[in-house]
């Protein structure tokens, strides 16, 4: 995924905004290129987990779509360990109990912000029948 600083920007300045709980949102794209961030709200509240506002995530669905746009990626942050799919993450990127994608053709982008100085942002290619995990080319341009 090509992403332009700006909106990579956005992205850790949302995780930042939230430590010590972990944010999460949806990045939109075209042509494998983000075009727009969408904060979404962690109803866990919490530093090991999140669970975007249901209400929220079909809102935000919708105007991507509706943009004629692609739902490029999901993004949250991990705010004390690595910027690596953890078990839960993958968990979420089945649809329910199933070994089906819950959004196919999505990237999973992590925001490691355990260390307050460095920006760690990686971006995953998730197989949910499998639960192996692949990272992705995330290429930022000024």
């Amino acid at each position: 995924m090509r992403i332009a600083r700006q909106l990579y920007d956005e992205i850790v300045a949302h995780a930042r905004d939230e430590a010590p709980n972990e944010c999460c949102g949806m990045i939109a794209s075209k042509d494998g290129e983000a075009v727009a961030v969408h904060r979404a709200t962690n109803t866990a509240r919490s530093p090991l987990r999140y669970i975007m506002d249901g209400a929220e995530q079909a809102r935000i669905q919708t105007a991507i779509e509706d943009d004629g746009l692609d739902l490029g990626a999901i993004y949250h942050s991990h705010t004390r360990s690595d910027p690596i799919p953890s078990q839960t993450d993958v968990n979420l990127a089945r649809f329910g109990d199933t070994d089906l994608p819950a959004f196919p053709g999505t990237l999973y982008v992590i925001v490691g912000v355990k260390d307050p100085a460095a920006d760690d942002v990686r971006a995953w290619e998730i197989d949910a029948a499998s639960g192996n995990y692949t990272e992705q080319p995330l290429e930022i341009v000024d």
